[in-house]
């Protein structure tokens, strides 16, 4: 059986607590074995997560320390995959540039707040994370990014859809989902997952199980 770990906190207005219980389910059906924990000090093992499958972060906002941070970098390059959503994954910790360079990104803005209705189109036959789901619609904070160019981008959305500073730049097509490599682990990240409801609501929950199957899978 595969080894997951969740863990989550942070900033309380994602909704941490709810978001890592439906992770938790997802992982059950895809038959993991799955530990959560709270504190960051999980980190602190690194035997223990050189022997995970798959970490998954809820934790936006905060500071890591050196010492929780080198034992992930160092088990996700050696093939522990890890995925994770929203600022859950890509606003975790600000000051870690190290952190970023693994995930492959971090939020900057969300021009609207969490009230903007945009559209997510899939980079068609890009990657079977992806296989079968249509564009969508969704109302949520639409994310701006900072990306990594070595990311495979899976979907995207086009800015600007509320005006502000960065509108007269024009027509960009933002990563909304996308993969990446960090050594033999596998990274996978969703921008979607403002608060529980959103990503439990499909097709948001299948893209987040898809991306936990294919994360899990570096070690093989």
């Amino acid at each position: 059986m595969k080894k997951a770990l969740i863990v989550y906190g942070g900033w309380k207005g994602h909704e941490p607590d709810l978001v890592a219980e439906t992770f938790r389910q997802i992982l059950v059906e895809l038959d993991f074995s799955v530990e959560l924990s709270e504190t960051l000090d999980a980190f602190l093992d690194a035997k223990k997560l050189m022997g995970l499958d798959l970490i998954v972060p809820v934790w936006t906002m905060g500071k890591i320390t050196n010492d929780q941070l080198q034992p992930v970098l160092r088990a996700v390059e050696n093939g522990v995959g890890i995925a994770g959503c929203h600022g859950g994954l890509c606003d975790a910790f600000r000051e870690s540039t190290q952190w970023q360079f693994m995930t492959g990104g971090n939020w900057v803005a969300h021009p609207g707040n969490a009230d903007v209705e945009y559209r997510v189109e899939i980079v068609k036959g890009s990657h079977p994370i992806v296989q079968g789901i249509d564009d969508f619609t969704v109302r949520s904070e639409q994310y701006y990014l900072h990306v990594d160019p070595a990311v495979k981008v899976l979907a995207t959305t086009e800015f600007p859809v509320v005006d502000g500073p960065h509108s007269p730049n024009g027509r960009v097509d933002m990563p909304v989902i996308w993969i990446k490599y960090w050594g033999a682990g596998r990274v996978f990240y969703n921008s979607l997952g403002h608060d529980n409801k959103t990503v439990a609501a499909e097709p948001v929950r299948t893209l987040m199980k898809r991306g936990f199957a294919w994360a899990a899978g570096g070690k093989a």
